[in-house]
Formats: structure tokens, C-alpha cells, sequence
């Protein structure tokens, strides 16, 4: 009954195959989701989605495939609880009765409660089997049973399909814009460790090995600590074509900044493309060349660009102002830098349908382009983790 439903699943690119339905198969058949729309929402969720960025994909699949079924499941409980919204009053009780009422369990209280919601067809006052009001009937309201289940209260939870249409995880999804904590946890993927300074720290595996080869008599082995090694030196382009995403650069900047777990973090700035020169301030105040900042900083800092890498073509190409390093074209520049920092990666927060032409697709062939999301940022990282590669 749910193959449908993982075909939907399928269609908006969430992982799911044999083993999820095999998984759904078994919680459905051990009663894992109560017998109700709800619970196979919270059980088909648990088991068919793999990743935060899929959450929002399974709501839609789901409000789409099951929306018609909380319909009638809707009109039949509603027109149930309308008999329930005026009981009768109860008539008064000869002893012999509450004591034949007492005799019930629950099991069998809820034996016959299943039965009755099938068997019902109308409202009923004031009896002793069907389910309604002012009776000695198990279920229902304003009656009297000591074992009965009372029915027609509220309920304090929203249905599957209101869940699903509220769609709380569209901020998980892969294809946003980043906000700063998502930001965080992407760039600590980048974060590197090395063991620096004297030994200050014991060094639980050497012990017990120099141990072992002593004949057991304590040997205790100590280590330089671990001390985050990430250097990294981002450039953002400000102004013109990039004013619309100045609060996503913001956000990239403030994340970048209240990271932790760098050995270093150089910010610097540029318009368009860079002619010799970045700046250490957005209003391009202190200037740095970038000669001098490839003698400062090694093969082994991390590079992140960040731009739309669109600008008229004798921008990036021609010459853009005056002096030598001016005359230099910008992709020149940027070839530079491509060739000095083994780790290297461009940011651009447009999306990957508009690269395929202009400046952008010659500044595609200098460096790695990713876009600035969630899942193009993760995919930036694991580029910068592993090194060079192909250009």
C-alpha cells in the first residue's frame, strides 16, 4: 500500500529503496504506527529519511500522496464527535447494573470499542452497547462506566497531513541560502589538528605500548598536545551585481569569525575581481598586495572566494586601472592565486544555471565553483579537505 508513496519519495530525489520498504514493512507489521495516518508519518520518517536536507521533501511527498485519505478519515471522525458535543443526562443506576458493568477488563472493553466503530452508522443516547451519551455504554460521553474509554475530548496534537503542510524543515533543505549556525557546522569540517609545542600531554597509547615492550614495569610516554592547524584566507566581492546577497556574505563572514577552530583566519576584500590588490576593510581601505600576501602565507593556507564572478568582460580580462599591477588583467590575478595556494574553492551565490557563459564560465576554468547552499558548501569543504585535484 506504500510503494506509491516511496515512488513519490523517489521522484523528489530522496534516497529511498528496497531496504526502507522491506524496514516500513516490518513497522507496520508489528504495529510500530498504531494502526493510524499519523503514526506511519513519525515511522516512515524515522526510516526513509537519511538526511535533515530531506525532511522537507518527504512533507510535500507526503501531504501529496496521503491528503485525500486524511480527508475521509477527517469527515468520518468529525461527524463521530458531533454526536458527543451534547450528551443526554444519565438516568440513575440499580445496584445489579453497576455491578454487570464492572465485570469488563480493558482488554475487552477495547475488543468491543474496534467492533463498535465498525458496526455504528448513527448517533445513540441513553444505551449500554453503541457509542454515545448519558449511558452505561464503555464509550462515549456524560455516561457512566468505571472501565470505559470517554471519547470525544479534544486532542492536543495536530494530524500527519497538518504536519506535513506546515513544513517546518524547509530551512534543511539543501538548496537555501545558509544561515550562520549551518555555516559553522559546514566549515568545521575543515578544521585540522596538529601537535605542537612541548610534550605536555600523556600519551595513552605509547604508555601502554613502551609498557608492554618494559616487561610491564610503568613506561610513561608523553606528546606534544593537538592544536587546531586550519588556516584559511577568505575574499569577498562587495558592491554592484553582489548587493543583493550582502546579508548571505554577512552571514558567511560572522560564521567564519566566531569559528574556533582556526590556526588562522585572514578576511580581506574586493570588487568584481582582483587587480593586484585586496582590502582588509569593506570600504577598500588598507590595501594589501597580493604579492605580498603569496610571500606571506604558504602553499598550505586554505583559499575561499566568494562572488557572482559576473562583470563586464574587460573587467576580467583587459586592464583595470593604472599603474603595473593594474595593467595586469584579473584573470591573471586570479590564475595567481590559483597556482599558489593548493586549496582553492569560489563561492557564488547565484544559481548553477546562470555559470555556463560570460565571466563566469572563464572564472569556472581558474578555480572550483560551488554555489553558496548547504550541500554546495559542503561540497566546497570536501574539496579544500582533499586537495587540489583536477581543474
Amino acid at each position: 500500500m506504500f510503494v506509491d508513496f516511496l515512488y513519490e519519495l523517489r521522484s523528489r530525489k530522496v534516497p529511498v529503496g528496497t531496504q526502507e520498504a522491506i524496514a516500513l514493512a516490518r513497522a507496520l507489521s508489528a504495529g510500530l504506527h498504531d494502526s493510524s495516518l499519523d503514526g506511519f508519518y513519525y515511522v516512515a520518517r524515522a526510516l526513509c529519511v537519511h538526511s535533515e536536507a530531506h525532511l522537507d521533501d518527504f512533507d510535500l511527498a507526503f501531504a501529496k500522496h496521503f491528503r485525500g485519505v486524511h480527508v475521509e478519515a477527517k469527515a468520518i471522525a468529525d461527524e463521530l464527535l458531533s454526536w458527543l458535543r451534547d450528551p443526554k443526562k444519565l438516568r440513575e443506576l440499580s445496584e445489579e447494573e453497576r455491578a454487570a458493568i464492572q465485570a469488563l477488563d480493558l482488554e475487552e472493553v477495547l475488543r468491543q470499542f474496534e467492533e463498535r466503530l465498525r458496526e455504528q452508522r448513527e448517533r445513540h443516547d441513553g444505551g449500554n452497547r453503541w457509542i454515545g451519551t448519558g449511558g452505561t455504554s464503555p464509550f462515549g460521553r456524560g455516561g457512566y462506566h468505571p472501565s470505559g474509554i470517554a471519547v470525544g475530548g479534544g486532542s492536543g496534537s495536530k494530524s500527519a497531513i497538518h504536519a506535513a503542510d506546515a513544513r517546518k524543515y524547509r530551512s534543511y533543505r539543501s538548496d537555501v541560502t545558509l544561515d550562520v549556525r549551518q555555516i559553522e557546522v559546514a566549515l568545521r569540517k575543515l578544521r585540522a589538528f596538529a601537535r605542537e609545542g612541548a610534550d605536555r600531554e600523556l600519551d595513552i597509547e605509547g604508555t601502554i605500548d613502551q609498557t608492554a615492550k618494559n616487561a610491564g614495569e610503568l613506561e610513561v610516554v608523553t606528546r606534544p598536545p593537538r592544536r587546531p592547524n586550519t588556516r584559511v584566507i577568505l575574499m569577498m566581492d562587495v558592491g554592484g551585481s553582489m548587493d543583493p546577497y550582502a546579508h548571505a556574505v554577512s552571514q558567511l563572514f560572522s560564521a567564519a569569525k566566531r569559528a574556533t577552530h582556526w590556526k588562522e583566519l585572514r578576511t580581506y576584500y574586493f570588487h568584481n575581481c582582483i587587480y593586484g590588490k585586496v582590502y582588509r576593510t569593506e570600504g577598500f581601505r588598507d590595501p594589501v598586495r597580493v604579492q605580498d600576501l603569496i610571500h606571506e602565507c604558504g602553499k598550505h593556507y586554505k583559499l575561499v572566494l566568494v562572488g557572482d564572478a559576473s562583470m563586464a568582460p574587460y573587467e576580467l580580462l583587459g586592464s583595470a586601472g593604472y599603474g603595473e599591477e593594474a595593467q595586469t588583467p584579473g584573470v591573471a590575478w586570479l590564475r595567481i592565486l590559483r597556482e599558489h595556494f593548493e586549496r582553492s574553492v569560489w563561492m557564488n551565490p547565484d544559481p548553477p544555471s546562470g555559470w555556463g557563459h560570460g565571466t563566469v564560465q572563464v572564472i569556472r576554468e581558474v578555480f572550483p565553483m560551488y554555489q553558496l547552499t548547504l550541500e554546495g558548501l559542503g561540497e566546497a569543504v570536501q574539496h579544500l579537505v582533499r586537495g587540489r585535484g583536477k581543474r
